[in-house]
């Protein structure tokens, strides 16, 4: 199916976040069905202006061991930290992720799909935020997707991301490029650490290509955009 625009009529963009977490969930649902057993794709999606309503929760029904009596028994109690000293402005990015844990040795982490939100492009404190984002994921040798669909904020976070590296301006994308996809691979050839880069410019009335998913110490699978999409849209009836 071709790709719509999911924040303009005749779609509505209060309905993106519901859209996205299905697409997150067939990204998830098509990678379980390819992948070794040893590997499990999840879902993580969780959005920045949700914090503040967690830690409210948080704070309201905190319980803290405070004392233990002779018999045993443990007193309780709710537990208020003192007033803060400062206080500092802060960005809680969205995060609309699909992650690739292998278990072996423990869980870790070797992928990250990350599907862009409105809210990662609309200010420059949250184009940073993403971007280092991105950047710790490739510093510890995760494979990384980015897929961006955005058509409402005219900002490329591939873009970002070479600067806030800061790489050469050959790396990044058309500067008129504002819905794309990009997939990295970060490996170690000739004593050397790079990233290979994959770029693909999207377009509003076009299917989505076929991008590589790089597994850390473990390859690549093929992150099937236009299958994954035309599930979730399917699911939204769309």
């Amino acid at each position: 199916m071709p790709l719509l625009d999911h924040f303009r009529a005749p779609l509505h963009a209060t309905f993106w976040p519901s859209f996205h977490a299905s697409w997150a969930a067939a990204i998830m649902e098509r990678l379980n069905a390819l992948l070794p057993r040893r590997f499990l794709a999840t879902c993580h999606v969780h959005l920045g202006r949700e914090v503040e309503a967690d830690v409210a929760e948080f704070d309201t029904n905190l319980i803290h061991d405070v004392s233990t009596n002779g018999e045993g028994g443990v007193a309780t109690a709710t537990w208020a930290p003192p007033v803060a000293t400062h206080v500092m402005p802060a960005v809680f990015p969205d995060d609309l992720e699909v992650h690739v844990n292998e278990e072996r040795d423990g869980v870790n982490l070797v992928a990250v799909i990350e599907l862009v939100s409105p809210s990662n492009k609309d200010r420059a404190e949250a184009r940073t935020a993403f971007a280092d984002k991105c950047a710790a994921y490739l510093q510890r040798g995760i494979g990384l997707v980015v897929v961006d669909v955005v058509t409402v904020r005219q900002f490329n976070l591939h873009n970002r991301l070479i600067e806030r590296l800061e790489h050469p301006d050959e790396l990044k994308m058309d500067a008129e490029t504002y819905l794309y996809a990009t997939a990295y691979r970060p490996a170690r050839r000739d004593s050397q650490n790079l990233v290979d880069l994959w770029l693909e410019s999207l377009t509003v009335g076009q299917p989505l290509p076929t991008m590589p998913l790089a597994l850390r110490g473990a390859g690549c699978v093929p992150l099937e955009l236009e299958h994954t999409y035309t599930r979730a849209r399917q699911m939204s009836r769309l």
